[in-house]
C-alpha cells in the first residue's frame, strides 16, 4: 500500500489549502520580528502548528505538534491507513538570497525508513514581505524522495546531513519510488566518503606537521 495523500493529488490540495491559510491571515508580525528571518520562520510555523490539523482534513486521524527544537519533526500526523508522516517545516524569504538547509540525517533517515509506513515530509515554504505582511508564494508538501538528487546535496556533518542545495531552486519529481530515491542516496553516500576520507588525511597530515613544529620550540 503507498500514501494516498502523495500518491494520489491530495498533497497538491494541501499544498493549495497552506498557502491560502497564510495568505488569508491578518498580519501576525510586527515591524521588529519581519525583519527577522528567525523569528518570522518561527512565527509561520507557530501559525501552522496550530492550525495544522485543520487544514488536513480528513487526511488526518491523529495529530502533534510537540516535539523538542532538534527533533525530526515539527509536526506530525497519522492517516486513516496508519501511515505516519513527519513534517519539517522550511521557510525561505526570498529577497534574502541564497539559502541552504539542512533536512535530515542520512543515518537518522535511514533507520525511519526501514518502516514503509513511515514518511519523511519537507513542507517548504518561500515567501515575501510587504510591510508585516507574509505572503506564501512557493509551497512544497512532498516526502523527501519527492525532491530530485538535482537540488539535494550531502553536509559534512556526523553520518552526513542531506540539504537542499538552493531554495529558490527545488526540483520535485511527483510519484518518484521510494526505493530508487534510497539507492541513489546510497550511491551518493559511497562516492561522498571517500572524498572525506581523503579530506581528513589531509588534515591529519597537516596537523602532524604542527606537532613536529612544536616539538621543535624550545619552552
Amino acid at each position: 500500500m503507498k500514501s494516498k495523500i502523495f500518491y494520489t493529488n491530495k498533497f497538491k490540495e494541501i499544498e493549495n489549502a497552506i498557502r491560502d491559510f497564510l495568505n488569508s491571515q491578518p498580519d501576525f508580525l510586527s515591524s521588529r520580528s519581519a525583519s527577522s528571518t528567525r523569528a518570522t520562520g518561527d512565527a509561520i510555523q507557530e501559525l501552522l502548528a496550530e492550525n495544522f490539523e485543520t487544514i488536513l482534513g480528513d487526511s488526518c486521524k491523529e495529530y502533534s505538534a510537540d516535539f523538542a527544537r532538534r527533533a525530526m519533526a515539527d509536526l506530525a500526523f497519522k492517516d486513516v491507513n496508519d501511515f505516519y508522516y513527519v513534517v519539517d517545516v522550511k521557510t525561505h524569504r526570498k529577497e534574502v538570497g541564497f539559502h541552504m538547509p539542512n533536512l535530515t540525517s542520512v543515518e537518522r533517515l535511514s533507520r525511519f525508513y526501514e518502516d514503509d509506513k513511515n514518511v519523511f515530509v519537507i513542507l517548504s515554504i518561500s515567501y515575501t514581505i510587504q510591510d508585516t505582511k507574509v505572503v506564501a508564494e512557493d509551497v512544497h508538501f512532498v516526502p523527501i524522495e519527492f525532491l530530485s538528487w538535482n537540488c539535494l546535496t550531502i553536509g559534512a556533518l556526523g553520518w552526513g546531513q542531506i540539504q537542499i542545495a538552493n531554495s529558490d531552486k527545488i526540483s520535485i519529481v511527483e510519484k518518484n519510488p521510494r526505493k530508487a530515491w534510497m539507492i541513489e542516496l546510497c550511491d551518493t553516500l559511497l562516492e561522498f566518503y571517500p572524498r572525506e576520507i581523503g579530506k581528513i588525511n589531509k588534515r591529519i597530515d597537516h596537523f602532524k606537521k604542527i606537532r613536529d613544529f612544536w616539538q621543535k620550540k624550545e619552552e
